[in-house]
């Protein structure tokens, strides 16, 4: 299974990265999506799950969850916006956590959890890559890969 992960578009659909997350099963926001149009271009290339992002205060991203609890192929996900706000110890309960906000990219283990966040896609912050992740899911595990993306 390929998971798409894409984080704080902040309005800003890339063409870029949606030619990086087709042939997603499944794409994963982790917060700050902007825009309506953010979920629509998304969500024609595959199912979308996001979250709420600490500027998503109008439109669909009002409405989403601030955190979703998944399962994919006997894998226990946790996804959040900020994970300098999760309050607990994620080791023995899931295998990944995923978080947004401080655009900058992760890829680490530590311990039994992969920490993953697919770094911004949207406008540039400061002198950080421009980037998406994707996650290949089988029930042996769980191989993260993060993407910069070729933009001017």
């Amino acid at each position: 299974m390929q998971i798409g992960v894409i984080a704080d578009t902040h309005s800003k659909m890339r063409p870029e990265a949606l030619e990086v997350l087709k042939g997603s099963d499944l794409i994963l926001h982790a917060g700050d999506v902007g825009r309506d149009e953010v979920l629509e271009a998304l969500e024609a290339i595959a199912p979308v799950v996001a979250i709420r992002g600490n500027i998503d205060k109008t439109g669909r991203a009002a409405t989403l969850p601030d955190v979703q609890d998944l399962e994919f192929l006997g894998h226990a996900f946790f996804m959040l916006h900020d994970v300098k706000t999760l309050d607990f110890d994620p080791q023995g309960r899931y295998r990944i956590v995923i978080a947004g906000h401080s655009h900058k990219p992760r890829n680490e283990w530590i311990g039994d959890v992969l920490y993953f966040n697919p770094g911004g896609a949207g406008p540039r912050r400061f002198t950080l890559p421009i980037t998406v992740g994707r996650l290949q899911v089988s029930e042996d595990g769980v191989v993260g890969e993060i993407i910069e993306l070729p933009v001017g």
